[in-house]
């Protein structure tokens, strides 16, 4: 049952037990949850026992649920068992990319489906990003809630917006502002804390305080419930997104997973307190992880795992209420992240921002309507993909002017012959600190500005200052052994044509053509 709280031990439950429980707890189930006081799913709730109360809305039209988390990284997913309950419902994406590991630029991306040389986001703030970059360039226009809305969705957005986003701003309007096609608005600004935040509620700021219930992540549980209820009862497909804050730092967890995982260590890679070779210069004065750092990262491990149990619960609890309303088997369910996070990896001490799959790879999972189950898709997928995707599964069409293609096709296990073989990564090297959450230590990852191809089989960066990084990640995983110096010229020369191509491309045909290198 999907809205069954499955408590976590004082010691640390690894992949595997986490995943024989699940079973052992899950089997057979589907669907279920109750509303506790602060309207997150109860523990032990169950809806299979009774009919849905509200007829499927709109059967012909499917509903989307978008769950998008910040700095989540694929070795939290072990902690999440209602994660690994919707991959073994539906379809993951082994090779799925974020265009920058970076708050900012990803979710811009994410919401229009254009590379960031086409959003102008490259940073979380200044000239060349965050939520007025976002605004001057007119990227609110390309979104996917209007077009969703046109085609006749209700369209709901609940937490994490953009960077420099705050829920009193008015653009002008002289009232706190609510961007253009959504229904339901409900985004916090600086959500990290968890507690005393203030929302921006359909145009009315409304402040949170300190109190169990006000945790920020149960408070979007329980809007989205009530979300699916109105568009339940109208009989009206919709669009729901729910960003989440967590488990960016400071990873405060909801009280209740407070004294979760008390042992928990980050996990020892081989790529752990290990530098490339050779290193590139940003990188080479880092010293070994003393005893104090690697104490700090695992406590910070720790930390992150506890604050996404809230967001375990969110997606119990939301897959309980579609079952509920008879919405689930009608609902696409997407399950992602804005960028991963590295932690001890390459000697870097707790960060992003890298072009490293610590950073760049994330989990994308899809489960919905004849979504195969248990399924993974190995081509290469990015964020730029998620709106084009939306858009199609709506019935609207994947938008010709977007730089990203839509993944319905993959996910309904259709073969498709022409798909990209490149991705893109555009960093930034940011101008300010200031008022940046994401601002970075240099031992924890801030590279110069730079551009990156990944491939199924390689990552080739190109830095500004002139540095260049090759890795074989088939034999070369984790990426220790740099061989851009002796890497072949004609494979070199192949891969800067790549990158430049794709540095240029706009539009799905374009980018498609750029992604795909020459003879």
């Amino acid at each position: 049952m999907y809205g069954l709280r499955l408590r976590r031990t004082a010691s640390v439950l690894g992949a595997g037990l986490a995943t024989l429980l699940l079973t052992a707890s899950l089997a057979g189930c589907s669907g279920g949850g109750g509303a506790s006081a602060s309207g997150s799913a109860s523990p032990g709730a169950s809806a299979t026992a009774s009919a849905p109360d509200t007829a499927p809305a709109s059967a012909g039209r499917p509903n989307i649920v978008f769950v998008l988390t910040d700095d989540l990284s694929s070795n939290l997913v072990p902690y999440m068992p209602h994660v690994q309950q919707l991959e073994k419902d539906g379809t993951s994406f082994s090779d799925y990319f974020v265009t920058d590991s970076l708050c900012c630029p990803s979710r811009s991306s994410i919401l229009t489906g254009d590379y960031p040389h086409n959003t102008g986001v490259f940073t979380n703030n200044g000239d060349d990003g965050g939520y007025q970059a976002f605004n001057k360039n007119g990227d609110e226009k390309k979104c996917y809630a209007p077009a969703l809305r046109k085609a006749g969705y209700r369209t709901g957005f609940m937490g994490k917006y953009l960077n420099g986003y705050q829920p009193g701003d008015d653009n002008g309007t002289g009232k706190p502002y609510v961007p253009p096609g959504w229904d339901e608005w409900d985004a916090a600004g600086n959500g990290y804390p968890e507690f005393n935040y203030n929302l921006n509620e359909n145009g009315k700021v409304v402040h949170y305080g300190h109190d169990p219930e006000d945790y920020l992540t149960d408070v979007v549980s329980k809007k989205a419930g009530s979300f699916i209820d109105s568009a339940a009862s109208d009989h009206k497909p919709f669009m729901l997104e729910l960003a989440t804050f967590a488990p960016h730092a400071p990873s405060t967890p909801a009280p209740r997973d407070a004294g979760t995982f008390p042992d928990l260590k980050a996990p020892r890679t081989p790529a752990y307190d290990t530098l490339s070779s050779p290193a590139p210069k940003w990188q080479s004065g880092l010293a070994p992880l003393s005893t104090e750092d690697q104490a700090s990262i695992d406590k910070k491990f720790a930390k992150r795992a506890r604050s996404v149990q809230a967001v375990d619960d969110m997606i119990a609890s939301v897959r309980s209420h579609l079952a509920a309303k008879g919405l689930a088997d009608n609902t696409y369910f997407v399950f992602s992240s804005d960028n991963g996070f590295h932690m001890g990896e390459h000697r870097l001490r707790p960060g992003k921002q890298t072009a490293y799959d610590t950073d760049i790879r994330v989990p994308l999972v899809v489960a919905g309507p004849d979504v195969p189950a248990g399924r993974t898709v190995s081509q290469l997928a990015e964020n730029i993909d998620l709106s084009p995707t939306f858009q199609d599964l709506a019935g609207a069409g994947a938008p010709s002017d977007a730089d990203g293609r839509s993944l319905a096709p993959l996910l309904h296990g259709q073969q498709v012959s022409d798909w990209r073989q490149a991705v893109l990564v555009e960093h930034h090297h940011p101008a300010s600190k200031k008022n940046d959450p994401d601002a970075a230590p240099d031992d924890s990852g801030n590279p110069p500005t730079y551009e990156a191809v990944r491939t199924a089989d390689s990552l080739w960066v190109e830095y500004a200052d002139g540095e260049r990084e090759y890795y074989d990640v088939a034999t070369d995983p984790n990426e220790l052994h740099n061989r851009a110096g002796t890497v072949s010229a004609a494979r070199r020369d192949s891969l800067h044509a790549l990158l430049s191509a794709m540095q240029h491309c706009s539009g799905a045909a374009s980018c498609a053509k750029a992604s795909v290198p020459a003879p």
